[in-house]
């Protein structure tokens, strides 16, 4: 995928020829490519990204989240990662870690960059831009709040979900205006907007590119409305068995179970 991304001022009129020739010769029924494409209730999905080079995450990037959490709103992104070995696809299972009995959810729209970006402007970000996911950034608060940096509370085996798919940045022209919610065994706990983000998301690109070089199949998680489990009373914690699901308009729904981690 990353290859696709990085060549895909070829990779995509390509595929949009396929995709037409394919439905094309669906509606003649004509035969003899039965076997050109898998119907989707027989495939396994997995992340769209299994691999990328680097997982970055914006912390209390919603001002309504900022406020169940009881922090300020930051003057500047805070900026933390996540590691590849956090990364699983849709329908995947979410494992507890054996040292945590906290785990939190976090619905998040996410960035996947396309092409390098260094020292770019605001005005320029989009153009650096392959298109958006669903990210769940699953966070296990005690390790999180204990350490004093989140890193190990944020980046557990399976503690990042991305998915369904990647929907180019041709088919979302508005990311500030898409509804994102998020359902825990089938009730809603998030439900906002992107029009409530504190910092666009080319600010965060060009902020970000300041320090750093962005690589084509960067993942940018932006950040989660309120509804999270830490800021509820009682506080909502995830157990062996519930079911997770991320919906995000324009994109689709991530979906997870939960299970223990094997000790």
């Amino acid at each position: 995928m990353k290859i696709f991304i990085e060549q895909s001022d070829k990779s995509l009129p390509y595929t949009t020829e396929l995709v037409n020739f394919y439905e094309n010769i669906e509606q003649k029924g004509e035969s003899g490519y039965q076997d050109a494409a898998i119907p989707l209730a027989e495939a396994e999905i997995l992340a769209p990204l299994s691999q990328p080079e680097k997982i970055i995450c914006v912390g209390l990037n919603y001002f309504d989240h900022c406020r169940e959490t009881g922090m300020e709103p930051p003057a500047s992104p805070v900026i933390f990662s996540k590691y590849t070995n956090a990364i699983i696809g849709d329908k995947q299972a979410i494992e507890l870690p054996v040292n945590s009995k906290e785990v939190d959810f976090e619905a998040e729209l996410a960035i996947v960059i396309g092409k390098e970006a260094k020292h770019i402007s605001e005005e320029d970000a989009e153009d650096y831009i392959f298109g958006y996911t669903i990210l769940n950034d699953i966070s296990a608060r005690d390790l999180q709040f204990t350490d004093g940096q989140w890193i190990r509370g944020k980046t557990a085996d399976t503690f990042a979900p991305i998915g369904p798919g990647i929907v180019t940045r041709d088919e979302i022209r508005g990311p500030h205006r898409l509804d994102i919610s998020l359902t825990l065994n089938g009730e809603v706990m998030q439900d906002s907007n992107t029009s409530n983000l504190i910092f666009s998301i080319p600010y965060i690109v060009s902020f970000l590119s300041q320090s750093m070089t962005l690589k084509p199949g960067d993942v940018i998680a932006t950040g989660t409305p309120p509804g999270v489990g830490m800021g509820r009373d009682p506080k909502v914690w995830l157990k062996k068995g519930d079911q997770l699901a991320v919906t995000i308009e324009k994109i689709g729904t991530l979906s997870n179970p939960v299970m223990d981690a094997e000790k």
